[in-house]
């Protein structure tokens, strides 16, 4: 049994240790707002925050979350950084298909916690392992600079 919280809540699993985080989410707690991509972590639809920082879930065994706390898409909005975000996200039309957002907003979170203001270049060091296969970036970039902007105006 494994054990750690989800967006604050306290859950278990009973899988193998090496069983990916993503499979943990989706068919074990029912979460599916995290998405699977390619399996091997390099699109970055599967990301979520483990103690914070972003991972990808298809590739991190649930082992490595025991006693620590995951974050997913689905507690997004209750977090400031987050709800600027999902606004920006609105606001400037990002989501085409959308099947790679979570996993780009969860993202842009992770990034603006830690870099408050960032520059073109931060954004596109922590977006690069996000695909989008709709080529959404330009969007993507002005969004997560209205989202900054939001946050220092105290929105």
């Amino acid at each position: 049994m494994i054990t750690f919280s989800v967006n604050g809540k306290k859950a278990k699993a009973d899988v193998a240790p090496d069983t990916p985080l993503l499979w943990v989410l989706r068919d074990t707690l029912g979460m599916t707002g995290t998405k699977f991509g390619c399996g091997q972590g390099l699109c970055g639809a599967c990301t979520v925050h483990l103690d914070g920082q972003p991972v990808r879930s298809c590739s991190t065994p649930v082992s490595a979350a025991a006693g620590k706390k995951v974050t997913t898409i689905e507690a997004m909005s209750a977090s400031p950084t987050g709800k600027a975000v999902q606004a920006a996200w609105i606001m400037h039309d990002v989501p085409q298909c959308g099947y790679c957002q979570s996993g780009q907003i969860m993202s842009a979170v992770a990034l603006l916690e830690a870099k408050p203001k960032p520059t073109n270049a931060d954004i596109d060091a922590a977006m690069s392992g996000n695909i989008c296969r709709c080529g959404t970036y330009q969007r993507i970039r002005a969004a997560i600079h209205t989202a900054a902007e939001s946050k220092t105006k105290g929105a």
